[in-house]
C-alpha cells in the first residue's frame, strides 16, 4: 500500500507538467501570431502612407529638387514658406471655404434624408415596402459618369449652374445613407418605441428623441463617408462649375499645372493643406466609427 501511495505521488507532478505543457505551447504560439500579424499590419499601413510621407516631404522641397535623380526624400532646404506662397498662389483660401460649405451642408441634408427614409423603411409597414427598398439600393449601381449629362441638363434649366445648389443637392440623397441607418436601425430593441408611443409620441418624436440619440455610431460614420465624398468630388464640380469663385479644393488643385507652368512643390503643399480638414473630421469621430462600422452592417454581419 505505502509503495502504491508512492507511486501515485511521484507520477502526479509529471502528468501535472505533461498538461501545462501544450497549454504554454499554445500560449507561444499565440503571441508570436499576435507579433507577426503586427508586423504584417504595420508594413500595410506604411505602404499606404508612404504616398502621403512622399506629399508632405515633396512639399518642403524647392522647386527644382522635386523630381531629382535619384529620387530624394529630403531637399537641400527645408521650404515651410512653400504652404504660404501655395495659399497665395491662388485664392486657395476662397477654395477651402468652398469646399467646407458644400461639404459640410451637404452632410446635413444627406444625415436628415437618410435618417427619416431607413426609419420608414425600418420601422414602417406599407405596401411594397421591400421592392422599393430593392429599387432604391439598385441606384447605386449606376455610375456617375452615366447621369452626369441629364444631371447637368437639369441644372441648367433650373438656373443652376455654378451655383452651391448644384453642387450640394444632385448628391444629397443617396441609397447608400439609407442602407447604412436602416441596417443600424433594425438592431434597436422595439420596446423602446413602444414605451414611447404608449407615452403619445408620433414617428417623428420617435427618430427624433430615440433613435437618433441612440444611432450617434452610425451618423458618425455617414458623416465621414459623406463629407470626404463632397470634399474630394471632382468629376461633377468639373462640369457644373466654370467660376473661380465657385471652385473647390479638387479643381483648385489642378490649376497649379495650368499654362503658366507647372509648380509641383506648391501643388504639393496645397494638396497637404487640403488634408486637414478630413483628418480631423476622422480624429473627431474617431471612437464612433468602428462601433458604427460593425454594428450598421459595414463589418460582415
Amino acid at each position: 500500500m505505502t509503495s502504491e501511495i508512492q507511486a501515485a505521488s511521484s507520477t502526479a507532478p509529471t502528468a501535472a507538467t505533461s498538461s501545462t505543457g501544450p497549454v504554454r505551447s499554445r500560449k507561444k504560439a499565440a503571441r508570436v501570431r499576435a507579433v507577426i500579424s503586427q508586423i504584417l499590419l504595420s508594413l500595410v499601413a506604411l505602404l499606404f502612407l508612404v504616398p502621403i510621407i512622399w506629399m508632405v516631404l515633396s512639399a518642403l522641397k524647392p522647386s527644382a529638387e522635386v523630381f531629382t535623380v535619384p529620387p530624394k526624400l529630403f531637399g537641400s532646404e527645408i521650404k515651410f514658406s512653400n504652404f504660404a506662397e501655395a495659399w497665395n498662389y491662388l485664392p486657395f483660401g476662397r477654395f477651402i471655404a468652398n469646399t467646407v460649405f458644400v461639404a459640410g451642408v451637404g452632410t446635413l441634408i444627406t444625415l436628415t434624408a437618410s435618417a427619416m427614409a431607413a426609419y420608414a423603411f425600418a420601422r414602417l409597414n406599407f405596401r411594397f415596402r421591400g421592392g422599393l427598398f430593392v429599387l432604391y439600393l439598385s441606384t447605386l449601381i449606376v455610375p456617375q459618369e452615366v447621369i452626369v449629362i441629364p444631371m447637368f441638363l437639369v441644372m441648367q434649366e433650373l438656373g443652376w449652374v455654378n451655383s452651391y445648389k448644384a453642387l450640394i443637392l444632385p448628391w444629397a440623397f443617396t441609397a447608400f445613407g439609407t442602407f447604412l441607418l436602416r441596417q443600424f436601425f433594425l438592431t434597436i430593441p422595439i420596446e423602446l418605441e413602444e414605451a414611447a408611443k404608449i407615452d403619445g409620441a408620433g414617428h417623428i418624436r420617435i427618430l427624433r428623441s430615440v433613435i437618433i440619440p441612440i444611432s450617434a455610431p452610425a451618423f458618425a460614420v455617414l458623416a465621414v463617408f459623406t463629407f470626404i465624398s463632397y470634399w474630394n468630388s471632382f468629376l461633377w464640380p468639373l462640369i457644373i462649375v466654370n467660376d473661380t469663385n465657385q471652385m473647390t479644393v479638387p479643381l483648385g488643385l489642378q490649376l497649379f499645372l495650368g499654362q503658366q507652368g507647372q509648380r509641383w512643390e506648391l501643388l504639393m503643399a496645397a494638396a497637404t493643406i487640403s488634408m486637414v480638414p478630413t483628418v480631423l473630421l476622422v480624429l473627431l469621430l474617431q471612437r464612433y466609427l468602428v462601433r458604427g462600422i460593425a454594428l450598421s452592417g459595414l463589418g460582415g454581419r
